[in-house]
């Protein structure tokens, strides 16, 4: 067998984008010969691919944006490591998707999986193609396409994305670009489920009521308050429960003297006009993925073994 040097196995992987213990394995049973292992790593592609969709766990990757006429999209791309949520390879592969989504609007992601990506494959081959190539799981997670006036923000490389959607009639107006932006950035800060009052559900509001109700009978100074007395101070925290989880009832991240429902109604007083908040999307990248606990030394030890 051939002696298998850390520097070849670099080579190759520089050369096919492949993830380490791979290429060493291809250049083991390709006894040293580089031809012969690009050979092997290409026909067992279809293999890799199918078996890290499986196997592994994709809670890193890349949340981006694409505004295109009257349209915005947005989708989460996931990976396992931020090594390669920052390839460029991947984040162009990103980008087409965020194309393919306005020019095709595909219902869900198993509709994107079957849109046309170019002249030769879909998305699901060229999907399969990025994870023999890169070495690692993708998964497209989710997307969004919003048709309509939108404000957008993206934090740092991609790590929260936000789309906010209005109706007015100022759209035309510099100021409203501005305020625009600082929705979005509230929405990127400070994640609420809801937008207002009006959509919270009942059965919310009754279930938040019984947990108050149970935290007064629990709390010995007010267990013995008569029950108007203990009503009323359920209203009360049912109050901060709106302020905490609608957007328009929160504190405006840039004046804490406003809530945000009063700097829209401001802003629309100065400009002459009428400003409507009437939807957002917020996405984090990797929410609620369980990420794998990797074992660093573990995985040199296997890399350096022969």
């Amino acid at each position: 067998m051939a002696n298998i040097a850390a520097k070849d196995v670099a080579e190759l992987r520089k050369q096919t984008g492949i993830g380490m213990m791979e290429c060493k394995k291809a250049l083991v049973e390709a006894d040293g010969n580089f031809e012969e292992a690009i050979k092997i790593l290409r026909e067992k592609g279809e293999l890799k691919a199918e078996s890290k969709m499986a196997t592994r766990i994709a809670a890193d990757g890349l949340v981006e944006i694409l505004k295109e006429g009257n349209y915005t999209a947005m989708i989460e791309v996931n990976s396992e490591t931020d090594f390669v949520a920052k390839n460029e390879t991947f984040k162009a592969f990103v980008a087409d998707l965020l194309k393919i989504i306005v020019a095709q609007n595909p219902a869900d992601v198993d509709a994107l999986m079957a849109c046309k990506f170019d002249d030769e494959m879909n998305v699901e081959a060229k999907l399969k193609e990025m994870i023999f190539k890169i070495g690692e799981k993708i998964t497209v997670r989710r997307f969004v396409l919003v048709e309509g006036i939108t404000s957008t923000y993206i934090h740092g490389t991609g790590s929260i994305g936000v789309i906010a959607k209005f109706e007015t009639n100022v759209a035309d107006k510099a100021e409203f670009a501005a305020f625009a932006k600082n929705i979005a950035l509230q929405i990127g800060a400070y994640p609420t489920p809801y937008l207002c009052r009006e959509q919270v559900p009942a059965s919310v509001i009754e279930e938040e009521k019984n947990i108050l109700l149970a935290q007064i009978a629990n709390d010995p100074a007010n267990a013995k308050k008569p029950d108007a007395i203990k009503a009323k101070m359920v209203e009360g925290r049912i109050s901060k429960f709106y302020d905490n989880n609608c957007l328009v009832d929160m504190g405006y991240v840039k004046d804490d003297e406003l809530t945000v429902g009063q700097y829209i109604a401001a802003t629309a007083k100065e400009l002459g006009g009428e400003i409507k908040v009437v939807d957002y999307y917020r996405f984090e990248k990797g929410e609620g993925i369980q990420k794998r606990e990797d074992n660093f030394a573990e995985e040199i030890a296997k890399l350096t073994s022969k």
